[in-house]
């Protein structure tokens, strides 16, 4: 279609279709809109919606490394339980990702573990967890059971040294020796 002329009276018609598209369509264009803008400064992890996984490719307390993943890849020791755009408290179950941005939050992430039964992972204060094999040097225990749908550190069996229970979704996590 082409419109002749460039005089104001030729382009308010089009302005005033277009607006009026957009409100019979809803706000969820304008919003969706608004919503790619705000994104598109954030990384793909500050990206992640609720149930995602996320892997940690190098720990950090200042500069972590993170990328979504599948939730089945054994790299996924992470899922994403909360998506805010403001830092909040995450419940003491989970650690949290922060994504800023000239020292404001862009994204905050509440995560749960999201351990696979029979794998290993290294255990940091500082870091948070991370995917490891059993045979390296940094394996700090392997989830020797995994229990969906109960947090009952007395379901693990005797092979069993530590456990970590989470409240939502219910989940224990059995830990013992990488070594074993």
């Amino acid at each position: 279609m082409k419109f002749v002329g460039s005089g104001i009276l030729t382009r308010l018609p089009l302005a005033l279709a277009t607006v009026a598209a957009l409100g019979a369509l809803g706000c969820s264009a304008v919003e969706k809109g608004a919503q790619v803008v705000q994104d598109a400064g954030k990384s793909d992890t500050a990206r992640a919606n609720v149930g995602d996984c996320i892997n940690v490719i190098e720990g950090s307390m200042i500069d972590s490394k993170t990328e979504p993943v599948d939730c089945s890849s054994d790299l996924a020791v992470y899922k994403v339980v909360q998506v805010f755009d403001n830092k909040t408290e995450c419940h003491e179950d989970y650690t949290s990702y922060e994504e800023t941005l000239n020292g404001g939050t862009t994204a905050f992430l509440c995560l749960a573990p999201n351990f696979k039964q029979g794998l290993c992972y290294n255990e940091s204060m500082l870091t948070g967890y991370k995917y490891v094999a059993c045979t390296a040097a940094e394996a700090s225990f392997k989830v020797v059971r995994r229990i969906d749908g109960q947090a009952d550190e007395n379901l693990c069996g005797e092979d069993a040294d530590k456990f970590l229970t989470l409240a939502e979704p219910k989940t224990t996590f059995c830990l013992g020796s990488a070594k074993s």
